[in-house]
């Protein structure tokens, strides 16, 4: 039985990453969310999180096109003040880990500091799984939506 999600293409059927490493890719992708499209396969799963905060939980959004949007809210949402205040990056071609500090301020809100772990599986140099994880994501989640 096959653990690899359905996919719409495979890694054969895209062009060379243009990254020398899957570490440099994640580099680049969390100095600017925005960068998601460029980063990914256009199957992308990816795997929100609050995703547990619903009861059944929350399915994967499936695209780039989902994915991207997704990621353009969430910046949206912090009235574009979030950063991604990396501190660690472990990569190898298939997978990586990517640890640090999502942070951003709202006026009327005060600062934002969320510790997260974003999880990444990658295919021919591109990324094609992404599980979002933040402490406390409860009070991110309100903090957002106050």
């Amino acid at each position: 039985m096959s653990t690899n999600p359905p996919s719409s293409s495979d890694s054969t059927s895209l062009p060379p990453s243009p990254f020398q490493t899957t570490a440099a890719l994640l580099a680049h992708l969390y100095a600017d969310l925005t960068r998601l499209s460029s980063v990914s396969a256009p199957y992308i799963r990816l795997h929100t999180a609050d995703r547990d905060l619903f009861t059944p939980p929350k399915p994967p959004l499936i695209g780039i096109a989902a994915a991207q949007a997704h990621e353009e809210n969430l910046i949206a949402a912090t009235g574009g003040t979030l950063v991604m205040d990396v501190q660690s990056i472990t990569a190898n071609e298939d997978f990586g880990c990517v640890l640090g500090v999502l942070r951003a301020t709202k006026e009327g809100r005060g600062d934002l500091a969320v510790p997260f772990c974003g999880v990444w599986r990658f295919e021919g140099g591109w990324a094609v799984e992404h599980w979002e994880n933040a402490r406390g994501v409860e009070e991110f989640v309100r903090w957002l939506g106050e």
